[in-house]
């Protein structure tokens, strides 16, 4: 898309909706024209946008003309935003995570209508991760597989979503599904490990971004593929340049990967 795009933020006051903002402010390609908040979130003052004011607000009504909508809300804001989107047509960017099958389900049947980009994660590193993975999996079918998570702790859901998107990729590629596969706790006598198993553990603490690891585990060898952030800011820039490539896209569900295919030509 050539001309400015006008961009709204869901979820603005939260880590990944300020590193948004402060982007935004400084990439000429976008006009931010809107700042979505929950009811509940503090008071932060006017985000400028280009040198205009923009007023933070939870009122949709209360936005003018929107070409794309980047989401980091929650499940409530991120309904919101979705009939916001499909009542006037506007590309929706899905950043959030932690949402039901119901609203999944709604995010589905609204793709029909209009463009939306989905990912758990917008880091290009992890884009590549996913990638690599499906790869090794494929090659190595017959290796355990162990997904290992880490991040801070004030991170409210776990596996985290990338996490499931690397259990998603590694079992489509196996040809399995990751709903039949997946283990997610084990604690006290939980017998031997099931063969085909994709296997997730959990750490929170501190401030860690996101680290991610695949252990394909064989017989005297294993290969890891390990994803550490080290600055919020990698999944705002890849939620940004995913807004600007999907703003002007026909209704249909794109994913990062298809972002990344056209770029690269493939």
């Amino acid at each position: 898309m050539g001309e400015i795009v006008r961009v709204a933020v869901n979820g603005a006051t939260g880590r990944m909706g300020r590193a948004l903002l402060e982007l935004l402010r400084r990439d000429r390609r976008f006009a931010l024209v809107a700042a979505i908040t929950a009811p509940d979130a503090p008071e932060m003052g006017a985000p400028v946008a280009h040198g205009s004011q923009l007023c933070f607000s939870h009122d949709w009504s209360a936005t003018g003309p929107i070409d794309v909508v980047i989401d980091f809300s929650g499940p409530d804001g991120l309904a919101s935003a979705l009939a916001h989107c499909e009542a006037n047509g506007v590309a929706l960017v899905v950043g959030t995570t932690g949402y039901g099958d119901q609203l999944a389900r709604r995010i589905d049947a609204a793709s029909v209508r209009i463009a939306v980009l989905r990912s758990a994660s917008f880091s290009l590193g992890i884009a590549v991760l996913a990638r690599l993975l499906r790869e090794a999996s494929a090659a190595l079918a017959d290796w355990d597989l162990e997904i290992v998570e880490a991040h801070h702790g004030r991170k409210e859901d776990a596996p985290s979503g990338t996490a499931l998107l690397l259990g998603e990729s590694a079992a489509a590629a196996r040809g399995v599904s990751l709903d039949a596969q997946a283990v997610y706790a084990r604690e006290g006598r939980s017998g031997p490990r099931q063969p085909g198993t994709i296997g997730f553990a959990v750490v929170r603490g501190g401030d860690i971004v996101g680290e991610h690891t695949a252990m394909l585990i064989g017989q005297g060898e294993r290969l890891e593929l390990s994803h550490r952030a080290t600055d919020r800011s990698i999944f705002a820039r890849g939620a940004i340049e995913a807004a600007h490539w999907l703003a002007g896209k026909p209704a249909g569900a794109y994913g990062l990967d298809a972002m990344l295919a056209e770029r690269s030509g493939r």
